[in-house]
């Protein structure tokens, strides 16, 4: 399996660059996968509303929440998810967040 190495940290990521254990999640790596995964030099309060919502209803409810979850929750429409998240709330949002990767529509 592929590691992302960070801060004297290896994290065991999936092919695609998920992480593999969501408990080895914290802010510094959602920064990381930022800059190495979406191109983004920073997160806004923005970004971090959407992260943080996903982080909060993986581990309530064991799974990723579908979009029209995260923008209800955080306020923000969905074509300012996808200027958010390049990637998509899927393959972005969730990646940053630390979840696996999602089953279905996220």
């Amino acid at each position: 399996m592929p590691m992302i190495d960070l801060g004297g940290r290896s994290l065991e990521v999936s092919d695609e660059g998920f992480l593999l254990n969501p408990e080895q999640w914290d802010e510094d790596l959602a920064a990381h996968l930022a800059r190495a995964e979406e191109g983004l030099e920073a997160l806004t309060d923005e970004h971090w509303a959407v992260i943080r919502f996903i982080r909060d209803h993986f581990e309530q409810n064991h799974g990723a929440p579908m979009v029209r979850a995260v923008c209800k929750a955080t306020g923000l429409p969905l074509k300012r998810v996808y200027e958010l998240f390049p990637s998509g709330p899927a393959r972005g949002a969730c990646k940053l967040a630390g979840l696996p990767k999602p089953d279905g529509c996220v």
